[in-house]
C-alpha cells in the first residue's frame, strides 16, 4: 500500500466518521484532492486509489499535468485567483472554477466556454472573514452576484467556495461556516446546493456546518514545494 493510498483511506474515514457525528448524509462531502506543486506522479497514485477530483491553484503548472495525465479521467477544479487574461483557458480545460469573485469574470468564463463542452461549473468566492490578503466578495454583495451570473449562459451557478481565518477553537471555526451557510439558505435559491469549504485543520467544522466539498492537500500529497509554481 502506498503512502498516497493510505492517507486517502484516513481522510475517507475522516470525512465518513464526521458525516456521521453531525447527522449528515453519507457520502455527501465530496473530497477535493488539492495537488497544487505536486507532480502528475503523484496525482496518478491517487487516481490509482480511487480519487476522481482534483483541485490546482496555478494555470500553467495545471494545463501541464492535464496534458500529461490525459488518459485519466479526472474532473479537474481551478480553486485560484482568477486573473482576465486566463479565464479562455480556465474555461477551456476545467470542469468546475470555484473563485469566481466578479461578474466580469463570471461572464468572460461564459463568453469564452467551448459550444461542445458542457455548462461549466461554478463558485462564487466569498471572502468570509473580510481579509485583504484573500480573494473573494463581500457577503453584503452574494445576492447581487447570484443574481447576475445565474442567467448567464455556458455556466451552471452551483454554490459558494469560502477560505476563512485560520481558528484553532472549533466554535470559532464553525462560526464564519454557519453565517455563510444560512446567508445562502436565505436567497431562496434552489441551485445553490455547494458549498466548498474546510481543509485540513477545520475539516469537521465545515462539515458540521454543511459542506459539501472539501479541500485537502498536505494531509494527502505531503508538504507543497513552491519554488516553481506559478
Amino acid at each position: 500500500m502506498t503512502t498516497i493510498t493510505q492517507r486517502l483511506k484516513h481522510i475517507q474515514t475522516q470525512i465518513a466518521d464526521a458525516e456521521r457525528a453531525y447527522m449528515r448524509r453519507p457520502g455527501s462531502v465530496l473530497l477535493l484532492a488539492v495537488s497544487k506543486t505536486k507532480p502528475a506522479e503523484a496525482i496518478a497514485a491517487a487516481y490509482q486509489a480511487g480519487q476522481r477530483h482534483f483541485g490546482e491553484n496555478y494555470l500553467q503548472e495545471a494545463l501541464k499535468k492535464q496534458q500529461e495525465l490525459g488518459a485519466y479521467d479526472i474532473t479537474w477544479h481551478f480553486i485560484g485567483p482568477i486573473q482576465s487574461n486566463k479565464t479562455k483557458a480556465l474555461a477551456t480545460h476545467f470542469d468546475w472554477v470555484h473563485s469566481v469573485d466578479s461578474f466580469k469574470i463570471a461572464k468572460r468564463l461564459s463568453e469564452q466556454r467551448p459550444s461542445h463542452l458542457p455548462p461549466l461549473n461554478i463558485c462564487l468566492q466569498v471572502n468570509i472573514s473580510d481579509e485583504a490578503s484573500k480573494s473573494g466578495i463581500a457577503l453584503a454583495d452574494l445576492a447581487q452576484l447570484c443574481e447576475q451570473t445565474a442567467v448567464l449562459p455556458n455556466l451552471k451557478l452551483r454554490g459558494v467556495m469560502a477560505i476563512p481565518a485560520p481558528q484553532q477553537d472549533f466554535e470559532q471555526q464553525c462560526q464564519p461556516y454557519k453565517t455563510l451557510y444560512q446567508a445562502v439558505s436565505a436567497l431562496r435559491q434552489p441551485e445553490l446546493l455547494t458549498f466548498s469549504f474546510g481543509m485540513s485543520g477545520d475539516l469537521k467544522a465545515a462539515i458540521a456546518e454543511g459542506s459539501t466539498i472539501v479541500r485537502i492537500g498536505t494531509a494527502l500529497f505531503g508538504e507543497r514545494d513552491y519554488g516553481g509554481s506559478k
